[in-house]
């Protein structure tokens, strides 16, 4: 019989904060405010996405937006990260490092820094109430000024002792080179903080190579365009930089025609590590546990390999020694026989 995965312990690294929202919560939140959401979000969710073209990827964001603008109230901020955090327990994530860009609603919640603030404090607090250990990656976005990424990668660092324990860079690939924000990944790493840029997602090899030359990438958030060079996977293998493989989101989004094409066996088998990640489950419908799921139904992995999956998630993640060094224990528990 196979072994129950939402048991497995592992680390969630690819989680958007907005996109991180239960879909009721959305329904319930936007009715109590009497704002009307579109189909798209309500009757026929999850919506038909496709970004491979720029009009899909204005779809996207445009769905993404309306659903951030049912967050108003910091106790609507306090709920989603404890629905969150409750989610991931379900799904067996003892890890989550979750993304969250301030700058989307600095004007509502009093500026840049009162914004993290107050997301810090909601992450603290959900950790606590779900028995999860939860950090923070402060994320530029690709669209905006390369300035902006300084400002934000100088706010991040001043909280790296507070919970913020990376830096990351997300959005349109196709609108900003990576090495237009190498000057705001200086910043950060110089602070002690990770760099976990997107990359290989809509854009092919060169966009997850720049990530790593550029900006240094401890981990590439997508990075599965990589498969598409056997020399860049070996130097992904090689260096041992993992890459936030995350199926569902990449069919969602036409990166994949199928869950089966996903190239999640081609880098493991290359050695690249893996940490899987349900990207914005409010958008895809899914969370981390399908993620599991399909690597182990649709994508053959065997049970050992699953389970050493969950152990790359885990060695990926910034969490401290001794939780890693529990989890990993964990892991080796569920794979041993009764």
């Amino acid at each position: 019989m196979a072994r129950p995965l939402n048991m497995l312990p592992k680390a969630h690294l690819h989680l958007h904060f907005t996109g991180s929202m239960r879909h009721s919560t959305l329904i319930e939140l936007a009715r109590e405010q009497g704002l009307h959401l579109p189909d798209a979000l309500e009757q026929d969710w999850p919506p038909k996405l496709r970004a491979t073209d720029e009009r899909g990827w204005f779809r996207f964001q445009r769905l993404y937006d309306i659903a951030r603008s049912v967050l108003t109230r910091p106790e609507y901020v306090y709920r989603l990260v404890r629905e969150t955090a409750e989610d991931e327990v379900a799904a067996g994530s003892r890890w989550l490092e979750i993304q969250v860009d301030p700058s989307g609603y600095a004007q509502r919640f009093g500026g840049l820094t009162a914004t993290l603030e107050l997301m810090l404090d909601a992450v603290h607090q959900a950790a606590r109430h779900a028995g999860i250990g939860m950090a923070v990656i402060v994320a530029a976005n690709r669209t905006r000024h390369p300035l902006d990424a300084n400002t934000l990668a100088r706010l991040a660092v001043q909280y790296a002792d507070q919970g913020v324990v990376g830096f990351g860079l997300s959005n349109d690939e196709r609108r900003g080179e990576a090495r237009d924000f190498e000057r705001a990944f200086r910043i950060a790493r110089r602070g002690g903080l990770l760099s976990v840029p997107h990359g290989g997602e809509l854009m092919g090899p060169r966009s997850v190579a720049q990530c790593v030359d550029d900006l240094g990438a401890d981990r590439v958030g997508h990075g599965v365009r990589a498969a598409e060079d056997a020399r860049l996977l070996e130097r992904l293998a090689d260096r041992q930089i993992p890459c936030e493989v995350c199926p569902t989101s990449n069919v969602g989004l036409g990166v994949a025609e199928r869950a089966a094409d996903v190239p999640v066996r081609r880098m493991f088998d290359a050695g690249v590590p893996i940490a899987l990640g349900a990207d914005d489950p409010l958008l895809f419908g899914t969370r981390l546990l399908r993620q599991y799921e399909l690597a182990r139904d649709v994508l053959g992995f065997g049970e050992a390999e699953v389970a050493e999956l969950a152990r790359q998630s885990v060695r990926a993640s910034a969490a401290p020694e001794a939780v890693r060094n529990e989890l990993l224990k964990g892991v080796d528990e569920w794979l041993s026989p009764e």
